[in-house]
């Protein structure tokens, strides 16, 4: 994910764990946290992935949310993102989805990144990275680019890596927690406790999906050929977000959805109320979480103008 010529790997400051998935990994970096600096303020965006809550808070950590996300007017909250995180403590945490943000699919822009990294810096705040959808934003090579400039920049973070969908490993746990540290013989120690740690918890990971993984990544003709399907899932993906959001102009009349087709990921949210995502369900047999989190990866050819046509009616009786 860093790269094999990335500084942290040539100044040995990174150290990676295998963990049963991003899950694991995120628990793991959640309890090292705890152990190093038990006082410590973990700041989650609003809104964020279901579990993080549970995963990170569940260890005892003290959480916080920052404003990332108008539903309604489907925006980022960027500058009320800086001023929360402003006001946070030296030592706090600040986790960061890496590309194609959970819930919402609308990621930062490169400006965006910088400013955030220059905040985390000026502030010594510690960036916790989750990118559990690498590929599935602009590319492999891009989705990880942020990630690569944030720890270029700043004396610690943690990445919560996943191969559970961009290597269709999901069943399978294959997960790590890259630790990067201020040097080499603090990442030595780092090292040391993520073991412990993983040791009280789980002992050791499965072992089939990591060397499914290995087997891919060390082979270059296997390696091309997951680069190219991966390239072609989210590529398709897309392509369904243009379809349903260029179907619901034409619907409509307007352009209230186009947020759909310049957002990344598996993921949106739609700003629906739950009364219209309950119509949806019951009337038109269309499911998505009760905040109106829809996974567009169920989008196809074949179905997208009934999905459209079910959205125009239930935002035109949302609207009357």
């Amino acid at each position: 994910m860093l790269g094999a010529g990335h500084p942290t790997r040539k100044d040995r400051r990174a150290r990676t764990l295998q963990c049963p998935g991003g899950c694991g990994a995120l628990r793991v970096g959640a309890e090292l946290i705890k152990a190093a600096s038990p006082k410590a303020v973990v700041y989650l965006s609003d809104p964020t992935w279901g579990n993080h809550a549970a995963l990170l808070g569940g260890c005892g950590l003290k959480l916080e949310r920052y404003p990332y996300y108008d539903a309604m007017a489907h925006e980022l909250r960027f500058d009320a993102m800086l001023q929360r995180l402003q006001a946070a403590s030296e030592g706090d945490v600040v986790l960061i989805h890496g590309c194609c943000h959970n819930p919402t699919g609308a990621d930062l822009n490169g400006e965006q990144w910088q400013a955030v990294t220059e905040l985390l810096l000026r502030r010594k705040l510690v960036p916790y990275l989750d990118l559990a959808y690498q590929g599935f934003g602009a590319s492999l090579e891009a989705d990880a680019a942020p990630i690569r400039m944030v720890v270029d920049s700043v004396p610690e973070a943690l990445i919560a890596v996943s191969f559970s969908k961009n290597l269709g490993l999901y069943r399978e746990r294959v997960g790590g927690l890259i630790v990067v540290s201020e040097n080499a013989s603090r990442a030595d120690a780092v090292q040391s406790h993520m073991l412990h740690i993983a040791r009280s918890i789980y002992s050791m990971p499965p072992d089939h999906g990591a060397a499914i993984a290995a087997r891919v990544f060390a082979e270059p003709q296997l390696r091309q050929q997951w680069v190219q399907e991966l390239d072609a899932m989210r590529t398709r993906i897309l392509d369904m977000r243009t379809l349903l959001a260029n179907r619901l102009r034409q619907l409509t009349g307007g352009d209230s959805f186009d947020f759909i087709r310049a957002q990344h990921g598996m993921f949106s949210l739609l700003g629906v109320p739950p009364d219209a995502v309950e119509r949806l369900r019951e009337k038109h047999h269309i499911y998505m979480t009760s905040d109106s989190r829809m996974n567009l990866a169920g989008i196809m050819p074949d179905n997208v103008t009934y999905v459209a046509e079910a959205f125009a009616a239930e935002s035109a009786a949302v609207e009357a």
